[in-house]
């Protein structure tokens, strides 16, 4: 019998904690606690991920554009790629990339050593209510091993 009578006053004591937690929560649900805080998390979520929408890709496309270059780098060498040739093969890549550079921004040099490739460009970022622009400036040397 006696556990009979501790399970009701068990959940007598559980009963009267909820009804206090459900009490106190919907007093400050009532005040306004809270709403405040939510609304500011939310458009700093919003504003982190429209910063990262516009910033990604143009990082993303510096990244492709300077693998072709490391890559085109090397196998001009062994090719025996012109500087017109080279250019125009980057320049493709920057055109399929939708990079804002021109040809003329492809600099292709024939050293001692090899082939260096070098792109200087900037892309413009429009945030709404801040422009900036964002330079980048890959490069790549390709060495020749027999010289």
């Amino acid at each position: 019998m006696k556990a009979i009578l501790i399970v009701p006053s068990l959940w007598a004591a559980m009963g009267d904690s909820f009804v206090s937690w459900l009490t106190s929560s919907s007093k400050r649900s009532q005040r306004g606690e809270g709403k405040l805080k939510a609304i500011i998390y939310t458009v700093i979520l919003f504003a982190a991920v429209f910063a990262a929408v516009k910033i990604v890709p143009v990082y993303v496309a510096e990244y492709q554009l300077n693998d072709k270059i490391t890559e085109q780098a090397r196998f001009a060498i062994v090719n025996h790629y012109s500087e017109d040739q080279i250019r125009d093969i980057i320049f493709k890549v920057i055109q399929d990339l939708d990079i804002p550079a021109n040809r003329e921004d492809i600099k292709v040099q024939n050293t001692n050593h090899g082939v260096m490739i070098t792109v200087n460009y900037s892309v413009p970022v429009d945030f709404k209510v801040y422009k900036t622009q964002f330079s980048f400036s890959p490069s790549s040397e390709g060495r020749d091993l027999l010289k």
